[in-house]
């Protein structure tokens, strides 16, 4: 509603208290892939792209890509891709996804102290800026890479896997994803992370007879049933595997227990939610026998899983690039995108800047300086 003037019946007093009008941030109109990769983190930072919402950020990536001038561009849906075709004899992808998790009062970015804060800073907007700046500099002739390059920024990493971006090319146009190794720019500190652990979800279920709680003997308490199952979770010694000289820690974790059906009833039901991080020397077919195993004699349903990937530093490219970007090789222990690479039979590791245990939190940040380090080390290895 406009304000009210002296001719409305209103006072010029009633009319000066007014409350004045809240500053609006501004609309970031385009992506300057000409600034350093630091600066260009935080404006992919103060444009917001929570999962399912990355369209705007999706558009002005495409924007920024299409002044890259000897780059061939896709896009699908907010899936965005571009590609050199040089004829070298091998080929690259960098991936990074666009999406955050919902902002937690950390959008616009700051800076402060050699640190860079705001949502996706760290996971992984820096990444992304860092792709971006490699694609202008190869695009726009000043760099000439040895291999070809893919670029493939997609949507939807932080939500279900149904929804993944880069998961739903590799369903429906795999050949787009070929390449001799993929690196997928997630947070690493810098440092190489090779393949990652496989995921999967089960719920153990217990059953007991329900009775009132006034005559418990009547009944078979199913929650107290459980207590075998916490007592094998207890007493379980993960593996720690060497798969191709990097070593993986796995877990057997209770993440949930749900029964009970009213403050005076014995509960016939409980069920244990089990999570399982296993190594990438085994299948999900063999890491769900294994859990089976553990929890013999108790029904055992499969919620959901995902595959781990081996490291993948016996692929040639992989060596040169480990060689190119110095620092011992690490496992990467949590699951990442580069298991849909893996089951592409695509060699794949992770590389970025930033940390991974600040992701998600309020005071998610990176170092600038790792952002500036991170180019620096793929234009090595490019060149």
């Amino acid at each position: 509603m406009s304000k009210p003037s002296p001719a409305d019946g209103a006072s010029v007093n009633d009319a000066r208290k007014t409350p004045p009008a809240i500053p609006t941030r501004s609309v970031l109109h385009v992506l300057d892939l000409g600034i350093d990769a630091a600066t260009l983190t935080a404006a992919l930072v103060d444009v917001e792209s929570v999962s399912g919402d990355e369209a705007r950020l999706a558009d002005l990536v495409e924007q920024a890509l299409e002044g890259c001038a000897s780059l061939a561009l896709a896009r699908d849906g907010n899936v965005v891709m571009a590609r050199t075709d040089r004829g070298r004899p091998r080929r690259v992808v960098l991936a990074g996804h666009l999406d955050t998790v919902p902002i937690a009062d950390n959008v616009p970015s700051r800076r402060a102290g050699g640190m860079l804060y705001g949502c996706g800073s760290s996971d992984m907007k820096s990444g992304v800026a860092v792709m971006l700046r490699l694609a202008r500099l190869v695009g726009n002739g000043e760099l000439d890479p040895r291999l070809d390059l893919t670029w493939v920024f997609y949507d939807c990493e932080e939500v279900e896997a149904v929804r993944n971006g880069l998961g739903r090319i590799a369903r429906t146009d795999a050949a787009a994803l070929a390449g001799d190794l993929a690196i997928l720019l997630e947070p690493t500190g810098v440092v190489v992370e090779g393949g990652c652990q496989g995921t999967l979800r089960v719920t153990v279920r217990v059953t007991g007879v329900r009775a009132h709680s006034a005559r418990a003997w009547l009944g078979v308490n199913a929650i107290h049933a459980a207590a075998p199952v916490l007592n094998r979770l207890a007493a379980y010694h993960p593996r720690e595997v060497d798969v191709d000289g990097l070593v993986y820690r796995e877990g057997l974790n209770a993440v949930a227990v749900a029964g009970g059906v009213a403050g005076n009833v014995i509960p016939d039901v409980c069920t244990v939610t089990v999570n399982h991080r296993f190594a990438p020397d085994r299948s999900e077919d063999e890491a769900l026998a294994h859990v089976r195993e553990v929890f013999d004699g108790f029904p055992v349903e499969l919620a959901d899983s995902a595959p781990g990937a081996r490291p993948g530093l016996d692929s040639p490219v992989a060596a040169e690039f480990v060689a190119a970007v110095s620092g011992e090789p690490r496992a990467k222990l949590g699951w990442t995108d580069v298991a849909r690479f893996g089951v592409l039979g695509i060699p794949a590791l992770n590389f970025g800047p930033g940390d991974p245990n600040l992701a998600h939190k309020p005071e998610e940040h990176v170092e600038v300086q790792q952002v500036l380090d991170a180019e620096a080390a793929l234009i090595r290895f490019l060149s």
